[in-house]
């Protein structure tokens, strides 16, 4: 491609709006220009980024098996009706209808389309297994769409559904296509972690997010340095802790704690480690009837160390804390006769359950609200002052330094962005839709499913959050919008310079390369900028000066200065350099 034939629109300034450095950079090199809020064009530059990373996650999933199809991005209501979906997903999920009164969905994702291929296609265990895949625009209503193409609207989407006969098949398929996205995020060329995710409803461990690890990540990546464990925060744990609890040494003390109603200056007034201290949070859970009236409410006391925060995902997990909420400002001061802030488990006005997280069942001689504004009672004691806890349980989230659970080292945390992820399904769409197959034995049979997801559109602004600095983007050579640039100077007062640059530029297209050739006449700073800007990683400047010696000079876009090559030996440079 020669620049005087493509599109190339920069901007010295971004738009008031951009948050991020992706999308500042994105739109400040004309990789995407705003339509509306969270709806973006890709521009040609930006495309070009767009079907590179398609291409691999093509390639690579159809190494793996899978087939590719298209499904509608507009689909008819009633197959998310069945699910429960079109009640139940809630603002997100931007419902329509045409002509005739008829609703409709603009697809956030396509299980119900899916499923219901599988059920009128795949009738028999001898078609299984199937593993079906798309490339598709998606839409998600978002509250607030913000940070360009991290979180917007309308974004490109890859997901994949398997399909198999039972749950061993269905396990295998995941794990071809947990190695499949290895692979694909390999190829990019992006440092990245598959952490282990929680499953949610569905339950079990086989759900695993692909994170592109950047300092600007909104989500906490908790893995040890010394083994394999990795998982999100949501699911990490740490090493249970060693027992057994401490003998009490303190008395029973009621301590004036005037105005200091958190654990933290609870412990500067008192003079003591923030990790002596007990938080209390208060929950509450309903039990409804038929018609959705709440005709029982149990309020529970969790108990946390006061420097560890409660994880919600965890909590949910408790034995009968499933759908928990907070407790009301009432029922709190029904069972505590104390407003937040003084809260504790001795001396409660009600009964109620208690459950401490792991760390807090092995302390000894700790500090808790005494339930009257202003006071906290030190040296409470298990056993002594009040009954042991009704459960204990892991209820917290781990931080930097904790024991790693497979007792290989310590815990660290970094910051990643999600942009993949694998999950087994199992049978909740397959039975929420009656999609059977005939097993061996001549019975149907619900499909044990699996998704996976790649965001498409998410990815080239995940690379630009991890590889950036002053000047622009950086790209990984697999995914760069050009791989190679060549910056004639003075190519239309110099012959020498034009047919040197057209015949390196004809050389590496011949190679296979994917490069530029910037033949729009620009003075060298504002063709140097725009492609430091653009990030195009190699670069091969030719001038007059330079060819007089029989030299170019390249720079990758990570040096800090260019490389004088001989002009006979520059094709084989930048390709030995492509492939560092």
């Amino acid at each position: 491609m020669k620049a005087s034939q493509f599109f190339i629109s920069t901007l010295k300034e971004a738009p008031a709006d951009a948050e991020v450095v992706s999308h500042k950079l994105m739109t400040r090199a004309g990789l995407i220009k705003k339509l509306g809020a969270g709806i973006y064009n890709y521009m040609p530059l930006g495309l070009r980024v767009i079907r590179k990373v398609e291409a691999i996650v093509r390639e690579e999933m159809n190494r793996a098996g899978a087939v590719e199809l298209t499904m509608p991005v507009v689909q008819p209501a009633e197959l998310w009706q069945e699910t429960g979906r079109f009640e139940k997903m809630g603002p997100e999920l931007l419902r329509i209808q045409d002509r005739h009164g008829r609703d409709f969905v603009v697809q956030p994702t396509s299980e119900e389309v899916i499923t219901d291929i599988a059920r009128q296609e795949l009738k028999s265990y001898k078609q299984l297994p199937k593993n079906f895949y798309q490339i598709q625009t998606k839409f998600r209503d978002e509250r607030r769409p913000r940070f360009g193409l991290m979180r917007g609207r309308e974004f490109i989407m890859k997901d994949a559904y398997s399909f198999d006969r039972d749950q061993v098949a269905a396990k295998a398929s995941y794990q071809v296509m947990a190695a499949a996205y290895r692979r694909i995020f390999d190829r990019f060329g992006l440092t990245y972690r598959a952490v282990a995710a929680d499953s949610g409803a569905i339950g079990g461990d086989l759900s695993e997010e692909f994170q592109v690890i950047a300092a600007t990540g909104e989500d906490a990546i908790v893995y040890c340095p010394q083994s394999d464990y990795a998982a999100n925060m949501e699911k990490a744990e740490a090493l249970a802790p060693a027992g057994p609890r401490g003998a009490a040494t303190q008395a029973l003390t009621k301590t004036a704690t005037p105005g200091k109603s958190t654990c933290a200056d609870v412990a500067e007034l008192l003079g003591v480690p923030l990790n002596t201290t007990v938080k209390s949070l208060v929950l509450a859970t309903d039990e409804t009837n038929e018609a959705g009236e709440i005709v029982k409410t149990q309020v529970w006391l969790l108990l946390l160390r006061g420097d560890h925060d409660m994880n919600e995902i965890k909590v949910g997990k408790v034995p009968g804390l499933a759908g928990f909420r907070f407790a009301t400002l009432g029922e709190i001061e029904d069972h505590f006769g104390c407003k937040p802030g003084y809260l504790g488990p001795i001396g409660l006005k009600k009964p109620l359950k208690i459950v401490a997280d792991r760390e807090v069942a092995v302390m000894a001689d700790w500090i808790c609200g005494a339930n009257e504004v202003d006071f906290h009672i030190a040296g409470v004691n298990w056993g002594r002052d009040l009954p042991e806890p009704d459960m204990v349980a892991d209820l917290r989230n781990v931080v930097a330094g904790d024991r790693s659970p497979d007792g290989k080292g310590e815990l660290a945390i970094e910051r990643g962005i999600e942009v993949g992820h694998v999950f087994y399904l199992g049978t909740k769409y397959s039975k929420g839709m009656n999609a059977t197959f005939l097993g061996d034995d001549g019975k149907p049979a619900f499909f044990e499913m699996g998704c996976y997801g790649i965001g498409v559109t998410r990815l080239p602004a995940a690379a630009i959050e991890q590889n950036h600095d002053e000047r622009g983007i950086i790209w990984p050579d697999a995914i760069a919008p050009f791989t190679v640039v060549v910056c004639p100077v003075g190519m239309d007062r110099s012959e020498a310079v034009k047919a040197t640059a057209e015949q390196l530029y004809a050389d590496l297209l011949a190679a296979g390369v994917d490069v530029i050739l910037d033949d729009r006449g620009e003075r060298p700073g504002a063709m140097f900028a725009d492609w430091e800007l653009i990030g195009v990683p190699h670069r091969v400047t030719i001038g007059d000066k330079s060819l007089k010696e029989g030299v170019v000079e390249y720079q990758h876009r990570r040096d800090t200065a260019a490389t004088k090559v001989a002009v006979a030996d520059i094709l084989a440079h930048v390709k030995g350099r492509m492939a560092v």
